[in-house]
C-alpha cells in the first residue's frame, strides 16, 4: 500500500498526516439517513434511543454513535423508516437537487443508498429509474427500494449503452455513482486495499469515461447530470471530468452551491475523512440548451381489451383505501402490478419491477405481495396492527412467527411498527399467519 500512500501525499500535501490519523484509524463514520417517504426526523429522533448528530452533507443524514450496534435488525430499519448509508455518501443526490416531478436516472445504482434518498426527495411524484448491470446486485436494489416504500421506481439491469440509447433524451437528471477503486472506503473494507494497483486505478477511469459518455445519452437538453465516486485519486475524478468535457463541448462544470467539502476545478466537490465522511467526489454537469420535453408515446397504460382477474381487483378494493398505487394494474402472466403513470416504452429493456407488485393469481386465488404492504401508509390499509418498535410481538413477527391479534380481524392485515407499515399476515380467529418473507426474516 505504499505505492497509495505516495498517492495521497501528493495529493494532500501539509494535510497528509492528518489523514494517516484517519487511515490507520478503524473507527469508520457510520450513518443513517431519515426516509421521508417512511417517517419524519422528529418522530425517528423521538423513537431511536441515541442522539441525531447531523451530518453536513444531506438534511436528512446523521452519524451513527461507534458504540450502536445491529441497527439492520432494528424493527423501524425493516419498515423503512431510514436507510443506513456511510454520511459523505448522501453528498451526491444533495448536488444533483431533485425536484418533485423530475424524471431520474441513477445509472450505477445497487445496492440502492442513492436511489432510496432520491426516491425520498421525488416524494411519489416523477418518475426513478434505477438500473444495475450486474444482476444479483440488482436484486439487492430491488430489495432496499421496496423496503423504502418507493412506488414509481423502475428497476432494471441493462447495460449503460442499451438503457441510455434506448431512453435518449428521457431524463431531466441523471447520477453517475461510477464503479471506482473505492480509496475513500479502505478504512471500511480493509480487504479493498489488497486490490488497489495505479493499473486498476487507470482502468476505472476508461471505464467510467465510458459509462459517462453513455449516460449524456439519455439527458435532456438543459438536464442536470451529476458523477460521483467514492474514491481519492485524480484519475479518477478530475481527469475524468476534464476528458468528458473535452469530448462533449455541450456540457458544461457547474457549481452546485454546497458548503460541505471541499471546492475543486471550481465546482466539484471533493471530501476527505477530515471533512467528516470517508471520502467523496461529486461533480454537477449540465447539458446546455433549453429544457425540453420528452416527446415519446407512453405505451403502459391498460387498453379496454385487457381484462384483469376478478381476484386481483377484490384484493386491492377491499384491501386498501382509494387505490394508493394509482389505477394502472397490468397483468404479467399470473402477477399483478401497480403501474407509475408515464411510463416510456419498455420494451427490450431487462426490467426487475416497474411499481408496486400486488400479487399473483394462483388457482383462482390471489397470493398479495409484501412489497403491496411496505409501500402503503397505514392510513391507506383499511385493516392492520400496530406495535411499539419494543414490543416482543413485533419481533416474533419479524423472526417469522405468528402472533396473536384481535379476534375481531380476518383476512389479509398489515403490520405496523409505530404506525409504518413493515409487512402482512392473515388473521384467523386471533392468530396473525406470518407473512413475513424469509429472506428478510431476523435471526435469533
Amino acid at each position: 500500500m505504499d505505492d497509495f500512500l505516495n498517492e495521497m501525499k501528493k495529493l494532500l500535501g501539509d494535510e497528509y498526516e492528518d489523514y494517516l490519523k484517519f487511515y490507520n484509524d478503524d473507527k469508520s463514520y457510520r450513518g443513517l439517513r431519515v426516509n421521508k417517504l417512511k417517517c419524519t426526523t422528529q418522530k425517528l429522533s423521538e423513537l431511536l434511543p441515541f442522539e441525531l448528530k447531523p451530518t453536513p452533507f444531506c438534511n436528512e443524514g446523521f452519524y451513527i454513535p461507534q458504540d450502536v450496534q445491529s441497527l439492520g435488525n432494528n424493527p423501524l430499519h425493516h419498515c423503512g423508516a431510514f436507510y443506513i448509508q456511510e454520511p459523505s455518501a448522501t453528498s451526491a443526490v444533495t448536488m444533483l437537487n431533485v425536484e418533485p416531478d423530475d424524471y431520474v436516472l441513477d445509472l450505477c445504482a445497487s445496492p440502492g443508498g442513492k436511489s432510496t434518498q432520491i426516491a425520498s426527495q421525488l416524494l411519489g411524484t416523477g418518475l426513478l429509474f434505477s438500473n444495475e448491470i450486474v444482476k444479483n446486485r440488482a436484486s439487492v436494489l430491488l430489495t432496499n427500494i421496496e423496503r423504502c416504500g418507493v412506488r414509481n421506481a423502475v428497476v432494471t439491469s441493462c447495460h449503460p449503452d442499451t438503457l441510455c440509447n434506448r431512453l435518449t433524451g428521457f431524463f431531466d437528471k441523471i447520477l453517475v455513482d461510477a464503479p471506482c477503486s473505492g480509496e475513500g472506503m479502505f478504512r471500511k473494507h480493509s480487504s479493498a486495499r489488497d486490490c488497489w494497483s495505479k493499473e486498476h486505478v487507470l482502468s476505472c477511469a476508461q471505464r467510467q469515461l465510458q459509462i459517462l459518455n453513455s449516460a449524456k445519452n439519455a439527458l435532456k437538453s438543459g438536464g442536470v447530470m451529476v458523477y460521483s465516486t467514492c474514491t481519492f485519486s485524480k484519475e479518477e475524478n478530475e481527469g475524468v471530468i476534464e476528458a468528458f468535457l473535452k469530448e462533449n463541448s455541450d456540457f458544461e462544470l457547474e457549481d452546485s452551491g454546497v458548503s460541505f467539502g471541499r471546492k475543486t476545478m471550481g465546482g466539484a466537490v471533493r471530501i476527505f475523512p477530515m471533512d467528516g465522511g470517508e471520502g467523496h467526489f461529486a461533480a454537477r454537469l449540465r447539458r446546455k440548451g433549453e429544457s425540453t420535453k420528452y416527446n415519446q408515446t407512453f405505451s403502459n397504460k391498460n387498453t379496454p381489451t385487457e381484462k384483469i382477474p376478478k381476484e386481483v381487483i377484490d384484493f386491492y378494493k377491499s384491501t386498501f383505501v382509494s387505490s394508493p398505487f394509482g389505477d394502472n394494474i397490468k397483468m404479467f402472466e399470473n402477477k399483478a402490478v401497480c403501474l407509475p403513470d408515464n411510463l416510456p416504452d419498455l420494451s427490450g429493456l431487462s426490467v426487475f419491477r416497474a411499481g408496486v407488485l400486488l400479487g399473483e393469481v394462483k388457482k383462482n386465488r390471489f397470493e398479495p405481495a409484501h412489497c403491496a404492504f411496505i409501500a402503503a401508509k397505514k392510513s391507506e390499509c383499511k385493516s392492520y396492527v400496530d406495535f411499539d418498535f419494543t414490543d416482543d410481538r413485533i419481533l416474533k413477527f419479524l423472526h417469522g412467527e405468528e402472533i396473536s391479534v384481535d379476534e375481531n380481524l380476518s383476512g389479509y392485515i398489515a403490520v405496523c411498527v409505530n404506525g409504518i407499515t413493515v409487512g402482512f399476515g392473515k388473521a384467523v380467529s386471533g392468530t396473525l399467519k406470518n407473512k413475513y418473507p424469509k429472506g428478510l426474516r431476523t435471526l435469533k
